[in-house]
């Protein structure tokens, strides 16, 4: 017996397994895959993004900085900034409610909410866009109230601001969402029974628990802001220095021929997406390591 067992135990030096590749397909296959990859992000990704910044250098710095100066551009700027500072925080509480009530609480109509999030992915940006002009607009269903009050939505700040909030805030609910129900209520229910207030918990347990899950969604919610164009397009009438963002500040510079300053402009779009991207890839890195 004593034989027997000494044979099924583990040798005490015996190392890791050894490495075996996950299929038994010939390295060439594996080459071409990768390949095939790497051509397909060089051609549809990084060269249109290289062609992007040596148009907008084409002309040299003075005629870049030029671009980015100029009153409309300065007043793009503004508004898109105005824009991601109001409805960023807003859907960030949004994101944070939802996904706490989905992701800790069951209760009747959750697949409806879920449904619900999940409806501005589904719905095209113009057709979010008419829906702002036929409840917002002249003729719509709060028109007449608006203009007897002398307010404007439409063609103005707030319907750029309502087309946007309308877009974005998916994307913080959907990332916390499954983070919050991998987490469970387990932490919750102790710190309740000890007498924590919800506020307390939230603050120092939940909150600290989905922080990574936070951050990215955030970061995410912030690039789809700065860079929507179909809805903000719709519901902004394209008065120039008043209610263009920086990516309708772009198609009317294209539009005019306007080509240096176009790809000025669309550089600084592009180099606030890579920024965000450098952003992201750090918060993944540092929640697959588990930083505090």
């Amino acid at each position: 017996m004593a034989g027997n067992v000494s044979r099924l135990a583990p040798k005490a030096d015996a190392g890791p397994p050894a490495f075996s590749a996950v299929t038994n397909d010939p390295p060439w296959v594996r080459r071409l895959l990768i390949g095939i990859a790497v051509g397909f992000l060089g051609l549809m990704l990084i060269a249109p993004l290289a062609l992007v910044f040596k148009e907008a250098f084409a002309q040299g710095l003075k005629a870049y900085g030029a671009a980015l100066t100029q009153p409309d551009a300065r007043s793009a700027i503004k508004l898109t900034l105005l824009v991601a500072v109001i409805a960023v925080p807003l859907n960030t509480l949004f994101g944070l409610a939802a996904s706490w009530a989905i992701g800790k609480f069951r209760f009747r109509g959750r697949g409806l909410l879920i449904t619900l999030i999940d409806l501005p992915f589904a719905v095209s940006p113009v057709v979010a866009g008419l829906i702002f002009v036929l409840v917002f607009g002249r003729r719509g269903w709060f028109g007449p109230w608006l203009d007897a009050h002398d307010l404007q939505v439409v063609f103005a700040v707030p319907g750029i601001i309502l087309a946007t909030l309308f877009i974005s805030f998916p994307f913080v609910a959907r990332e916390l969402i499954p983070v919050m129900e991998a987490q469970g209520s387990g932490e919750e229910e102790v710190a309740r029974l000890m007498g924590a207030s919800g506020f307390q918990i939230f603050r120092r347990i939940t909150l600290p628990n989905a922080r990574w899950g936070l951050f990215y969604g955030v970061i995410l919610c912030n690039a789809r802001t700065m860079g929507e164009f179909g809805a903000v397009s719709v519901v902004s009438g394209h008065i120039r220095g008043v209610t263009n963002t920086l990516p309708l500040h772009v198609e009317i510079l294209y539009n005019e021929y306007e080509f240096a300053a176009a790809f000025a402009v669309a550089s600084l779009l592009t180099l606030l997406a890579l920024v965000t991207l450098v952003i992201k890839s750090v918060v993944e890195w540092r929640s697959a390591r588990g930083d505090t």
